[in-house]
């Protein structure tokens, strides 16, 4: 099996949380020296794009060319048919500086409620692209559909987790032990599309 990053090879995860540059080594299972950018003292810019992959580029952009080593980047959220599609790009947004999502939940409640929109469909987004210093960005997307559920309904997880239920499942993310809900998430989803991308034969 030929890499395109080679075995080894340092990653700046454009994270300024240690834990997920930690989680994002793991899912590439072990096969790079991941950094987060903070560790490097990288800022982080300002998420201006209007799309989960675009954020996501522009993070992996940003990282690469101010570290000169090649750089991942994530960008992820909720999005609710009857909202159209918000909160999407500014779930994180929607829990404040606090990032209180319990608030965020109750928000999206709320503007269902304002709308009297019966419908509960939604699904995760997780956009990560790789990008290598003044060169090329591979980008990749996973999703998984599901339903909200109020009131929400599980501890595990995190974020807007206990308000979903994914399809086919009687149990939110919330419920869900973290290996099962693993197997099925967006961010599973999108890391074996990029280990497809990255791992080429």
């Amino acid at each position: 099996m030929t890499l395109i990053l080679p075995r080894g090879a340092r990653l700046v995860a454009a994270t300024h949380n240690p834990g997920k540059a930690k989680e994002i080594a793991a899912l590439l299972d072990g096969r790079f020296d991941v950094v987060a950018a903070g560790a490097l003292g990288l800022p982080e810019p300002d998420e201006t794009e209007t799309t989960f992959v675009g954020n996501a580029v522009l993070k992996a952009r940003k990282a690469a060319d101010a570290s000169g080593l090649p750089a991942l980047a994530d960008d992820s959220g909720l999005s609710v048919r009857a909202l159209d599609g918000a909160p999407g790009i500014f779930s994180a947004r929607w829990a404040g500086p606090a990032k209180d999502f319990g608030l965020a939940m109750r928000k999206v409640e709320e503007r269902l409620d304002e709308q009297h929109a019966q419908d509960r469909f939604a699904w995760f987004t997780c956009a990560l692209a790789v990008a290598w210093p003044d060169g090329p960005v591979v980008a990749v997307e996973g999703r998984v559909e599901g339903a909200l559920v109020f009131p929400g309904r599980g501890e595990k997880g995190f974020g807007y987790d206990p308000i979903f239920r994914p399809e086919g499942y009687d149990t939110t993310f919330g419920e869900m032990e973290p290996a099962a809900k693993d197997a099925i998430s967006h961010r599973a989803l999108a890391f074996e599309k990029l280990k497809a991308a990255l791992f080429a034969d």
